[in-house]
Protein backbone atom coordinates (compact mmCIF):
# COMPACT_ATOMS: atom_id res chain seq x y z
CA UNK A 1 0.00 0.00 0.00
CA UNK A 2 2.86 2.39 0.81
CA UNK A 3 4.42 1.55 -2.56
CA UNK A 4 1.23 2.52 -4.37
CA UNK A 5 0.95 5.73 -2.34
CA UNK A 6 4.49 6.57 -3.43
CA UNK A 7 3.47 5.79 -7.03
CA UNK A 8 0.47 8.13 -6.85
CA UNK A 9 2.58 10.84 -5.26
CA UNK A 10 5.33 10.50 -7.86
CA UNK A 11 3.02 10.48 -10.89
CA UNK A 12 0.94 13.34 -9.46
CA UNK A 13 4.08 15.40 -9.01
CA UNK A 14 5.13 14.66 -12.59
CA UNK A 15 1.76 15.88 -13.85
CA UNK A 16 2.16 19.18 -12.02
CA UNK A 17 5.70 19.89 -13.22
CA UNK A 18 6.39 21.27 -16.67
CA UNK A 19 7.62 24.08 -18.86
CA UNK A 20 5.83 27.35 -19.53
CA UNK A 21 4.49 25.90 -22.77
CA UNK A 22 3.06 22.95 -20.83
CA UNK A 23 1.19 25.23 -18.42
CA UNK A 24 -0.14 27.36 -21.29
CA UNK A 25 -1.40 24.19 -23.00
CA UNK A 26 -3.16 23.09 -19.80
CA UNK A 27 -4.67 26.57 -19.41
CA UNK A 28 -5.90 26.49 -23.00
CA UNK A 29 -7.67 23.14 -22.43
CA UNK A 30 -9.13 24.28 -19.11
CA UNK A 31 -10.51 27.41 -20.80
CA UNK A 32 -12.44 25.31 -23.30
CA UNK A 33 -13.66 23.08 -20.50
CA UNK A 34 -14.87 26.12 -18.53
CA UNK A 35 -16.80 27.34 -21.58
CA UNK A 36 -18.36 23.90 -21.87
CA UNK A 37 -19.36 23.88 -18.21
CA UNK A 38 -21.26 27.16 -18.67
CA UNK A 39 -22.92 25.81 -21.81
CA UNK A 40 -23.92 22.58 -20.08
CA UNK A 41 -25.24 24.53 -17.08
CA UNK A 42 -27.47 26.41 -19.53
CA UNK A 43 -28.59 23.09 -21.05
CA UNK A 44 -29.43 21.72 -17.60
CA UNK A 45 -31.40 24.83 -16.76
CA UNK A 46 -33.58 24.98 -19.88
CA UNK A 47 -33.40 21.32 -20.96
CA UNK A 48 -32.51 19.79 -24.32
CA UNK A 49 -34.35 22.66 -26.01
CA UNK A 50 -30.92 24.33 -25.82
CA UNK A 51 -29.84 21.89 -28.52
CA UNK A 52 -31.19 21.71 -32.06
CA UNK A 53 -32.40 18.15 -31.56
CA UNK A 54 -36.13 17.70 -32.14
CA UNK A 55 -38.68 14.88 -31.94
CA UNK A 56 -37.82 13.76 -35.47
CA UNK A 57 -34.04 13.83 -34.80
CA UNK A 58 -33.48 12.91 -31.14
CA UNK A 59 -29.77 12.12 -31.61
CA UNK A 60 -27.33 14.78 -32.72
CA UNK A 61 -23.74 15.91 -32.22
CA UNK A 62 -23.38 14.19 -28.84
CA UNK A 63 -24.24 10.69 -30.08
CA UNK A 64 -22.32 11.31 -33.33
CA UNK A 65 -19.19 12.05 -31.29
CA UNK A 66 -19.87 9.10 -29.03
CA UNK A 67 -20.17 6.70 -31.97
CA UNK A 68 -16.96 8.01 -33.51
CA UNK A 69 -14.98 7.89 -30.27
CA UNK A 70 -15.99 4.33 -29.45
CA UNK A 71 -14.12 3.36 -32.62
CA UNK A 72 -11.11 5.44 -31.62
CA UNK A 73 -10.99 3.60 -28.30
CA UNK A 74 -11.28 0.21 -29.99
CA UNK A 75 -8.44 1.12 -32.36
CA UNK A 76 -5.93 0.80 -29.52
CA UNK A 77 -6.04 -2.92 -30.28
CA UNK A 78 -4.09 -2.12 -33.48
CA UNK A 79 -1.09 -1.52 -31.21
CA UNK A 80 -1.82 -4.42 -28.89
CA UNK A 81 -2.15 -7.16 -31.53
CA UNK A 82 1.23 -6.58 -33.23
CA UNK A 83 2.94 -6.12 -29.85
CA UNK A 84 1.59 -9.17 -28.03
CA UNK A 85 0.36 -11.55 -30.74
CA UNK A 86 3.15 -11.05 -33.28
CA UNK A 87 5.83 -9.92 -30.81
CA UNK A 88 6.60 -6.71 -32.70
CA UNK A 89 9.23 -5.06 -30.49
CA UNK A 90 8.84 -1.58 -32.02
CA UNK A 91 5.10 -1.65 -31.28
CA UNK A 92 5.66 -3.13 -27.82
CA UNK A 93 7.65 -0.05 -26.83
CA UNK A 94 4.70 2.27 -27.53
CA UNK A 95 1.76 0.00 -26.69
CA UNK A 96 1.25 1.63 -23.27
CA UNK A 97 0.85 5.02 -24.96
CA UNK A 98 -1.91 3.57 -27.15
CA UNK A 99 -3.70 2.01 -24.19
CA UNK A 100 -3.55 5.31 -22.30
CA UNK A 101 -5.14 6.98 -25.34
CA UNK A 102 -7.95 4.42 -25.12
CA UNK A 103 -8.48 5.35 -21.45
CA UNK A 104 -8.72 9.06 -22.32
CA UNK A 105 -11.07 8.43 -25.25
CA UNK A 106 -13.35 6.21 -23.17
CA UNK A 107 -13.77 8.98 -20.60
CA UNK A 108 -14.93 11.17 -23.50
CA UNK A 109 -17.38 8.48 -24.65
CA UNK A 110 -18.99 8.30 -21.21
CA UNK A 111 -19.11 12.10 -20.98
CA UNK A 112 -20.94 12.38 -24.32
CA UNK A 113 -23.52 9.86 -23.14
CA UNK A 114 -23.95 11.83 -19.92
CA UNK A 115 -24.57 15.20 -21.62
CA UNK A 116 -27.03 13.60 -24.06
CA UNK A 117 -29.28 12.46 -21.22
CA UNK A 118 -32.09 14.93 -20.74
CA UNK A 119 -32.47 13.85 -17.11
CA UNK A 120 -28.91 13.18 -15.84
CA UNK A 121 -30.33 12.55 -12.37
CA UNK A 122 -31.58 9.24 -13.80
CA UNK A 123 -28.12 8.18 -14.93
CA UNK A 124 -28.08 5.64 -12.11
CA UNK A 125 -30.43 3.44 -14.16
CA UNK A 126 -27.42 2.63 -16.38
CA UNK A 127 -25.68 1.00 -13.41
CA UNK A 128 -26.12 -2.78 -13.04
CA UNK A 129 -27.97 -3.96 -9.90
CA UNK A 130 -28.56 -0.37 -8.73
CA UNK A 131 -30.83 0.80 -11.56
CA UNK A 132 -33.32 -0.76 -13.98
CA UNK A 133 -30.58 -2.09 -16.22
CA UNK A 134 -32.78 -4.32 -18.39
CA UNK A 135 -29.95 -6.72 -19.22
CA UNK A 136 -29.69 -8.79 -21.45
CA UNK A 137 -32.69 -7.57 -23.48
CA UNK A 138 -31.49 -4.00 -23.97
CA UNK A 139 -28.62 -3.41 -26.43
CA UNK A 140 -27.85 -0.22 -24.50
CA UNK A 141 -27.11 -2.30 -21.39
CA UNK A 142 -24.66 -4.39 -23.44
CA UNK A 143 -23.00 -1.17 -24.60
CA UNK A 144 -22.64 0.06 -21.01
CA UNK A 145 -20.97 -3.22 -19.99
CA UNK A 146 -18.68 -3.22 -23.04
CA UNK A 147 -17.49 0.37 -22.61
CA UNK A 148 -16.96 0.30 -18.86
CA UNK A 149 -15.36 -3.15 -19.01
CA UNK A 150 -12.90 -2.00 -21.67
CA UNK A 151 -12.10 1.11 -19.63
CA UNK A 152 -11.39 -0.98 -16.52
CA UNK A 153 -9.24 -3.43 -18.51
CA UNK A 154 -7.07 -0.73 -20.09
CA UNK A 155 -6.73 1.22 -16.87
CA UNK A 156 -5.79 -1.91 -14.93
CA UNK A 157 -3.19 -3.06 -17.48
CA UNK A 158 -1.49 0.32 -17.83
CA UNK A 159 -1.53 0.98 -14.08
CA UNK A 160 0.08 -2.40 -13.38
CA UNK A 161 2.77 -1.93 -16.05
CA UNK A 162 3.64 1.60 -14.95
CA UNK A 163 3.52 0.77 -11.24
CA UNK A 164 5.84 -2.20 -11.72
CA UNK A 165 8.34 -0.16 -13.75
CA UNK A 166 8.08 2.66 -11.21
CA UNK A 167 9.28 0.17 -8.58
CA UNK A 168 12.19 -0.77 -10.84
CA UNK A 169 10.89 -4.29 -11.48
CA UNK A 170 10.04 -6.24 -14.60
CA UNK A 171 6.29 -6.82 -15.15
CA UNK A 172 5.17 -10.41 -14.65
CA UNK A 173 3.63 -11.52 -17.95
CA UNK A 174 1.46 -14.09 -16.17
CA UNK A 175 -0.32 -11.28 -14.34
CA UNK A 176 -1.17 -8.97 -17.22
CA UNK A 177 -0.94 -10.82 -20.55
CA UNK A 178 -4.25 -12.70 -19.97
CA UNK A 179 -5.90 -9.32 -19.45
CA UNK A 180 -4.28 -8.06 -22.65
CA UNK A 181 -5.80 -10.88 -24.72
CA UNK A 182 -9.15 -10.32 -23.02
CA UNK A 183 -8.85 -6.62 -23.96
CA UNK A 184 -8.26 -7.58 -27.61
CA UNK A 185 -11.58 -9.42 -27.68
CA UNK A 186 -13.24 -6.62 -25.71
CA UNK A 187 -11.97 -3.92 -28.10
CA UNK A 188 -13.67 -5.59 -31.04
CA UNK A 189 -16.83 -6.14 -29.00
CA UNK A 190 -17.30 -2.50 -27.93
CA UNK A 191 -17.67 -1.26 -31.50
CA UNK A 192 -19.60 -4.33 -32.62
CA UNK A 193 -22.13 -3.83 -29.82
CA UNK A 194 -22.45 -0.14 -30.76
CA UNK A 195 -23.13 -1.15 -34.37
CA UNK A 196 -25.72 -3.68 -33.21
CA UNK A 197 -27.39 -0.93 -31.18
CA UNK A 198 -28.01 0.90 -34.46
CA UNK A 199 -28.78 -2.03 -36.76
CA UNK A 200 -31.22 -3.48 -34.22
CA UNK A 201 -33.63 -0.58 -34.72
CA UNK A 202 -36.13 -2.01 -37.17
CA UNK A 203 -37.87 1.32 -37.85
CA UNK A 204 -34.64 2.85 -39.20
CA UNK A 205 -33.87 1.14 -42.53
CA UNK A 206 -30.73 3.24 -43.07
CA UNK A 207 -29.08 1.34 -40.23
CA UNK A 208 -30.57 -2.11 -40.97
CA UNK A 209 -27.49 -3.48 -42.71
CA UNK A 210 -25.50 -6.57 -41.82
CA UNK A 211 -22.40 -4.76 -43.08
CA UNK A 212 -22.72 -2.02 -40.45
CA UNK A 213 -20.58 -3.74 -37.80
CA UNK A 214 -17.70 -4.57 -40.22
CA UNK A 215 -17.91 -1.02 -41.57
CA UNK A 216 -17.69 0.36 -38.02
CA UNK A 217 -14.55 -1.68 -37.36
CA UNK A 218 -12.91 -0.78 -40.68
CA UNK A 219 -13.49 2.94 -40.16
CA UNK A 220 -12.30 2.72 -36.55
CA UNK A 221 -9.10 0.97 -37.59
CA UNK A 222 -8.54 3.75 -40.14
CA UNK A 223 -9.08 6.83 -37.98
CA UNK A 224 -7.68 5.38 -34.73
CA UNK A 225 -4.19 4.48 -35.97
CA UNK A 226 -4.11 7.78 -37.90
CA UNK A 227 -4.62 9.63 -34.62
CA UNK A 228 -1.95 7.45 -33.00
CA UNK A 229 0.56 8.31 -35.73
CA UNK A 230 0.06 12.02 -35.09
CA UNK A 231 0.12 11.54 -31.30
CA UNK A 232 3.28 9.41 -31.38
CA UNK A 233 5.14 11.86 -33.60
CA UNK A 234 4.22 14.72 -31.25
CA UNK A 235 5.28 12.65 -28.23
CA UNK A 236 8.59 11.84 -29.95
CA UNK A 237 9.25 15.48 -30.86
CA UNK A 238 8.04 17.16 -27.67
CA UNK A 239 8.68 14.59 -24.93
CA UNK A 240 11.75 12.96 -26.55
CA UNK A 241 10.22 9.50 -26.33
CA UNK A 242 12.06 7.12 -28.70
CA UNK A 243 9.24 6.13 -31.05
CA UNK A 244 10.77 4.00 -33.78
CA UNK A 245 9.95 4.53 -37.43
CA UNK A 246 9.03 0.81 -37.65
CA UNK A 247 6.11 1.41 -35.28
CA UNK A 248 4.84 4.37 -37.29
CA UNK A 249 5.25 2.42 -40.53
CA UNK A 250 3.30 -0.52 -39.09
CA UNK A 251 0.43 1.81 -38.20
CA UNK A 252 0.63 3.33 -41.68
CA UNK A 253 0.31 -0.12 -43.23
CA UNK A 254 -2.73 -0.86 -41.07
CA UNK A 255 -4.45 2.36 -42.17
CA UNK A 256 -3.60 1.68 -45.83
CA UNK A 257 -5.52 -1.61 -45.70
CA UNK A 258 -8.39 -0.59 -43.45
CA UNK A 259 -9.12 2.66 -45.29
CA UNK A 260 -9.48 0.78 -48.59
CA UNK A 261 -11.80 -1.72 -46.87
CA UNK A 262 -13.78 1.14 -45.32
CA UNK A 263 -14.24 2.82 -48.71
CA UNK A 264 -15.26 -0.50 -50.26
CA UNK A 265 -17.87 -1.09 -47.56
CA UNK A 266 -19.24 2.45 -47.88
CA UNK A 267 -19.54 2.28 -51.67
CA UNK A 268 -21.12 -1.19 -51.37
CA UNK A 269 -23.78 0.32 -49.12
CA UNK A 270 -24.33 3.18 -51.55
CA UNK A 271 -24.82 0.72 -54.44
CA UNK A 272 -27.17 -1.51 -52.44
CA UNK A 273 -29.29 1.46 -51.37
CA UNK A 274 -29.44 3.41 -54.62
CA UNK A 275 -29.42 0.80 -57.39
CA UNK A 276 -32.80 -0.66 -56.44
CA UNK A 277 -34.09 2.88 -55.71
CA UNK A 278 -36.85 1.80 -53.33
CA UNK A 279 -38.33 3.90 -50.53
CA UNK A 280 -35.75 2.61 -48.05
CA UNK A 281 -33.08 4.47 -50.02
CA UNK A 282 -34.50 7.88 -49.04
CA UNK A 283 -32.00 8.32 -46.20
CA UNK A 284 -29.04 7.62 -48.48
CA UNK A 285 -30.42 9.99 -51.11
CA UNK A 286 -30.82 12.66 -48.43
CA UNK A 287 -27.21 12.15 -47.36
CA UNK A 288 -25.65 12.20 -50.83
CA UNK A 289 -27.91 14.45 -52.90
CA UNK A 290 -30.49 16.00 -50.59
CA UNK A 291 -34.21 15.32 -50.28
CA UNK A 292 -37.11 17.67 -51.01
CA UNK A 293 -34.73 20.62 -51.16
CA UNK A 294 -32.99 19.77 -47.88
CA UNK A 295 -29.24 19.53 -48.56
CA UNK A 296 -27.53 20.38 -45.25
CA UNK A 297 -25.36 17.23 -45.16
CA UNK A 298 -24.51 16.97 -48.86
CA UNK A 299 -21.36 19.15 -48.88
CA UNK A 300 -20.10 17.49 -45.70
CA UNK A 301 -20.42 13.89 -46.88
CA UNK A 302 -18.79 14.57 -50.26
CA UNK A 303 -15.97 16.37 -48.46
CA UNK A 304 -15.62 13.34 -46.20
CA UNK A 305 -15.47 10.99 -49.17
CA UNK A 306 -12.81 13.17 -50.79
CA UNK A 307 -10.79 13.19 -47.57
CA UNK A 308 -11.04 9.40 -47.24
CA UNK A 309 -9.91 8.90 -50.85
CA UNK A 310 -7.04 11.35 -50.33
CA UNK A 311 -6.00 9.47 -47.17
CA UNK A 312 -6.10 6.15 -49.02
CA UNK A 313 -3.86 7.57 -51.75
CA UNK A 314 -1.38 8.93 -49.21
CA UNK A 315 -1.14 5.71 -47.21
CA UNK A 316 -0.70 3.51 -50.28
CA UNK A 317 1.68 5.69 -52.34
CA UNK A 318 5.33 5.55 -51.29
CA UNK A 319 6.23 8.97 -52.71
CA UNK A 320 3.47 10.52 -50.61
CA UNK A 321 3.78 8.74 -47.26
CA UNK A 322 7.58 9.04 -47.36
CA UNK A 323 7.10 12.78 -46.81
CA UNK A 324 6.35 13.29 -43.07
CA UNK A 325 4.26 16.41 -43.72
CA UNK A 326 2.12 14.71 -46.36
CA UNK A 327 1.74 11.66 -44.11
CA UNK A 328 0.39 13.83 -41.31
CA UNK A 329 -2.00 15.49 -43.75
CA UNK A 330 -3.20 12.03 -44.75
CA UNK A 331 -3.70 11.14 -41.08
CA UNK A 332 -5.69 14.34 -40.50
CA UNK A 333 -7.79 13.62 -43.60
CA UNK A 334 -8.60 10.12 -42.32
CA UNK A 335 -9.51 11.43 -38.87
CA UNK A 336 -11.83 14.18 -40.16
CA UNK A 337 -13.24 12.15 -43.05
CA UNK A 338 -14.23 9.23 -40.85
CA UNK A 339 -15.66 11.60 -38.22
CA UNK A 340 -18.05 13.10 -40.76
CA UNK A 341 -18.83 9.77 -42.45
CA UNK A 342 -19.44 7.77 -39.28
CA UNK A 343 -20.63 10.63 -37.09
CA UNK A 344 -23.11 13.08 -38.56
CA UNK A 345 -23.15 11.17 -41.86
CA UNK A 346 -24.45 8.04 -40.13
CA UNK A 347 -26.57 9.30 -37.25
CA UNK A 348 -28.62 12.08 -38.86
CA UNK A 349 -29.69 10.30 -42.11
CA UNK A 350 -31.02 7.44 -39.99
CA UNK A 351 -33.79 9.78 -38.82
CA UNK A 352 -34.48 11.42 -42.21
CA UNK A 353 -37.16 11.05 -43.39
CA UNK A 354 -39.15 10.28 -40.27
CA UNK A 355 -41.59 7.31 -40.21
CA UNK A 356 -44.28 9.87 -41.15
CA UNK A 357 -42.25 11.08 -44.14
CA UNK A 358 -41.12 14.37 -42.57
CA UNK A 359 -37.77 15.81 -43.69
CA UNK A 360 -36.15 17.91 -40.97
CA UNK A 361 -32.66 19.41 -41.14
CA UNK A 362 -30.36 19.37 -38.14
CA UNK A 363 -27.31 21.53 -37.39
CA UNK A 364 -25.71 21.51 -33.90
CA UNK A 365 -26.51 24.54 -31.77
CA UNK A 366 -23.86 26.76 -30.20
CA UNK A 367 -24.53 25.03 -26.88
CA UNK A 368 -23.85 21.62 -28.43
CA UNK A 369 -20.67 22.93 -30.04
CA UNK A 370 -19.35 24.33 -26.74
CA UNK A 371 -20.19 21.19 -24.75
CA UNK A 372 -18.68 18.93 -27.42
CA UNK A 373 -15.51 21.04 -27.63
CA UNK A 374 -15.22 20.93 -23.83
CA UNK A 375 -15.40 17.13 -23.79
CA UNK A 376 -12.74 16.90 -26.49
CA UNK A 377 -10.61 19.28 -24.41
CA UNK A 378 -11.22 17.13 -21.33
CA UNK A 379 -10.08 13.99 -23.16
CA UNK A 380 -7.00 15.78 -24.46
CA UNK A 381 -6.24 16.99 -20.93
CA UNK A 382 -6.60 13.47 -19.51
CA UNK A 383 -4.24 12.07 -22.15
CA UNK A 384 -1.75 14.90 -21.60
CA UNK A 385 -1.64 14.27 -17.84
CA UNK A 386 -1.38 10.50 -18.30
CA UNK A 387 1.53 10.96 -20.72
CA UNK A 388 3.23 13.39 -18.33
CA UNK A 389 3.36 10.58 -15.78
CA UNK A 390 3.86 7.58 -18.09
CA UNK A 391 6.67 8.83 -20.34
CA UNK A 392 9.19 9.49 -17.51
CA UNK A 393 8.43 6.05 -16.08
CA UNK A 394 8.91 4.39 -19.48
CA UNK A 395 12.19 6.28 -19.96
CA UNK A 396 13.43 5.31 -16.50
CA UNK A 397 13.51 8.92 -15.32
CA UNK A 398 10.80 8.47 -12.66
CA UNK A 399 11.42 5.74 -10.14
CA UNK A 400 10.58 5.03 -6.52
CA UNK A 401 13.16 6.48 -4.17
CA UNK A 402 15.61 3.95 -2.73
CA UNK A 403 14.49 4.86 0.78
CA UNK A 404 10.92 3.84 -0.06
CA UNK A 405 11.87 0.54 -1.68
CA UNK A 406 10.99 -2.53 0.41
Amino acid sequence: MLDFFEFVKGTGGAMLRGSRGYYLWILFLLSWMALGVFAYAHQLRVGLVATNMVDQIPWGAYIANFTYLVGMAAAAVMLVIPAYVYDDHAMHEVVVLGELLAVAVLTMCLAFVMVDIGRPDRFWHLMPVIGRFNWPMSMLSWDVIALNGYLVLNFTITTYLLFTKFRGRKPDRRKYVPLVFLAIFWAISIHTVTAFLYSGMGARPHWNAAILAPRFLASAFSAGPSLMIIALTIIRDVMKFPVKDQALNRLRQIVAVTMLINLFFFFSEIFTELYSYNHHAASMRYLLFGLQGHTKLVPYIWTAIALDVFAALVFTTRRLYANPTVLRLGCAAAIVGVWVEKGMGLVIPGFVPSPLGEVVDYVPSFTEFCVSAAIWAMGTLVYTLLLKAAVPIELGELRMSKEALP
